[in-house]
């Protein structure tokens, strides 16, 4: 039982520099991408707590000595908790290096997205806030594992968009949810049984944004080697017009 971990970041072909990060935690068995926003390069250091944050979380989570800097749900899993628990973190740090008063003036309301994706034994779990991205890849095909927190998508689930309008809905980029939007995240998780050869994959808009998931399910299908995956999706996206950063990771249950 086993899994193998891969990801890249691109700064695509329209923006001067990349605000999204990447974090590949394999001996915690966790992948990180966050989307960030915020004028000034704020977005960039927005995203950049985030990760950072994450790996900080994880690496003390693991000590039965040390003290969490939220409460554990009881009442959910492990996996849930520990996703929860880092993405409201990075919350409060991102908050706190953006209140007027902290060293970094003019990154008063920057914010990022987060979706992460941790596995253990043969289970994944997907934690997000914002439109970042997670799939489970099986067998040729692409599944969703999260659901935008964008105002496109709270309208689509009423109903009440032809798929006209959805097509050419012009906020497809407002999202409801991001870490440093709010003093308290609500981070939504979902999680999957694994079976061999299931690659997960989390990345940001300038990914799906870019190519469409059955592209996506295409290129997973005709590329074994998980870092020649990445490359090709990031290549992809910027053939297709590479109009914001572009980040994947992928991590693939070998059993």
């Amino acid at each position: 039982m086993g899994f193998e971990f891969a990801g890249a970041t691109d700064i695509g072909r329209k923006r001067d520099h990349n605000e999204d990060a990447l974090l590949l935690l394999s001996e915690h068995n966790v992948a990180v991408v966050c989307d960030g926003m915020g004028g000034h390069e704020a977005g960039e250091v927005a995203s950049g707590i985030g990760v950072e944050t994450v790996k900080r979380f994880f690496e003390i989570a693991g000590d039965p000595d040390a003290t969490w800097p939220f409460r554990y749900d009881r009442t959910k899993d492990e996996g849930t908790n520990l996703l929860v628990v880092a993405a409201q973190w990075a919350n409060q740090r991102i908050r706190e290096a953006a209140d007027p008063g902290a060293e970094a003036p003019g990154k008063r309301g920057m914010g990022t997205t987060f979706v992460g994706c941790l596995v253990r034994e043969k289970k994944a779990w997907f934690g997000w806030v914002g439109d970042s991205r997670g799939y489970v890849w099986r067998r040729g095909e692409l599944h969703p594992a999260t659901s935008d927190h964008s105002l496109l998508n709270e309208l689509i689930k009423t109903g009440r968009l032809s798929e006209e309008e959805i097509a050419n809905f012009q906020h497809k980029n407002v999202i409801t949810r991001a870490l440093g939007m709010a003093e308290h995240t609500e981070v939504d998780v979902s999680a999957w049984d694994l079976e061999a050869g299931d690659v997960c994959l989390v990345c940001c808009d300038g990914l799906t944004g870019m190519v469409a998931d059955e592209r996506i399910a295409e290129i997973l299908a005709q590329e074994p080697q998980l870092q020649k995956a990445c490359q090709r999706l990031v290549d992809e996206a910027n053939e297709n017009g590479g109009v914001d950063n572009i980040t994947v990771a992928l991590v693939r249950y070998t059993q």
